[in-house]
């Protein structure tokens, strides 16, 4: 078996790989950015895969990579296990549910943690068909991943590259809570489809309309940009109406001073019937933990817009004021989250824990997106003109 290295050129869609005792951890925030600006939860998901993927290009028949994973679970409540999909030539080759790895418990009681250490993972591939062909190893989305080593049967190649660069920003949604593996969570699904690069900004628990992440947008590499903005900050209830306002404005205001002319998408939230017309903060309803499941719930009062109280509905009402009166930017567009998933679409896809879609409504999403944002007449589609030199 021929070692292959583990570097930026194979995995892609990471902004660094820090180096570690066991190997290399992925990150998808910079280095400066964790440093400083993340808390703990933040600090949690970014460390989280999600679109990160090892992408090579071989004749080996016969892979494997050794993985130590971290995952956060909580005392009582059953979680399911994250996965590592391989693709091979664009098909969905296999699917690995994890199995091994250290496990952080917290108790939802005191907030209390225990760290359970567990053992690394060794991920066989054997079956890959013969002659040159690309593969990708998808990684998680819902748990640290220490790379450990990688190695073939073949000499392993960075895997051409080909199709724009799109980065989005989101929530935990667009993480990818409550899909069942990698290639399944909706910004993926609509990668996919829409055969364009994925680098996923999406944060569970963390999409605030930052400055800090609004910088990190601003210097990153991209040909289209998507920033889906409104769930967290109703379910912390962290923001009042003319507070957010100007913050987003001073996000796209920060954005542009890197990607001038990029297309850019601001998108509303999805359909969340908890907070639809009901303020946060959101909070975890204490009964669920008796069916060893973690519920959310709103604590607001229904109706609630007094003094500037958010919504979903105020989100989505004030997002498109918000473009509208920046009609001076012509590449910069809208996206009503309803389009995604709607009233009609919840009732069909109830969500598992009233808050986050499950695998079928991710699907759903990710291919509304990929076909009204990236398809000919899209936002996204193809540009005839000469591309904006600063957008990477």
């Amino acid at each position: 078996m021929i070692t292959a290295p583990l570097t930026d050129d194979i995995v892609l869609g990471a902004a660094e790989l820090e180096q570690v005792d066991r190997g290399v951890r992925p990150h998808r925030l910079p280095r400066a950015v964790r440093q400083r600006d993340a808390d703990p939860q933040l600090a949690m998901t970014e460390a989280q895969p999600s679109g990160v993927r090892i992408a090579a290009r071989t004749n080996a028949v016969e892979m494997v990579l050794e993985v130590h994973t971290t995952r956060t679970t909580y005392r009582g409540v059953m979680r399911d296990r994250g996965a590592v999909d391989v693709v091979v030539n664009d098909s969905v080759h296999r699917s690995h549910v994890l199995s091994g790895g250290d496990t952080v418990e917290i108790d939802p009681t005191t907030g209390t943690s225990t760290v359970h250490p567990g053992t690394t993972e060794r991920i066989t591939l054997t079956d890959l068909p013969a002659g040159e062909k690309t593969v990708e190893i998808w990684l998680p989305h819902n748990e640290q991943v220490d790379l450990v080593s990688m190695s073939a049967d073949a000499v392993l190649h960075p895997a051409p590259t080909s199709g724009p660069r799109w980065l989005h920003h989101g929530s935990s949604i667009s993480q990818g809570s409550n899909a069942a593996s990698p290639t399944h969570i909706w910004p993926v699904v609509a990668a996919r489809r829409a055969g364009v690069r994925l680098r996923n900004l999406g944060f569970g628990g963390s999409a605030f309309v930052d400055p800090f992440m609004a910088r990190v947008v601003r210097d990153s590499p991209a040909d289209v940009i998507s920033v889906k903005l409104g769930i967290n900050v109703v379910n912390l209830d962290a923001m009042r109406l003319r507070s957010f306002v100007p913050a987003v404005h001073g996000f796209l205001d920060t954005v542009r001073d890197g990607h001038p002319t990029t297309p850019l998408l601001l998108i509303s939230p999805i359909h969340c019937a908890i907070h639809e017309n009901t303020p946060g903060p959101g909070a975890i309803d204490p009964d669920s933990f008796a069916a060893g499941s973690a519920r959310f719930r709103a604590t607001g009062t229904e109706g609630d817009t007094a003094l500037g109280r958010l919504t979903l509905r105020v989100i989505r009402d004030a997002l498109a004021q918000i473009v509208e009166s920046r009609s001076d930017d012509p590449n910069l567009h809208h996206l009503d989250g309803l389009m995604l998933f709607g009233e009609e679409d919840e009732r069909r896809h109830p969500l598992p824990d009233n808050l986050h879609p499950d695998t079928d409504a991710h699907s759903v999403m990710g291919q509304r997106f990929a076909d009204i944002v990236f398809g000919p007449s899209g936002p996204f589609a193809p540009r005839t003109t000469t591309e904006d030199a600063s957008g990477g």
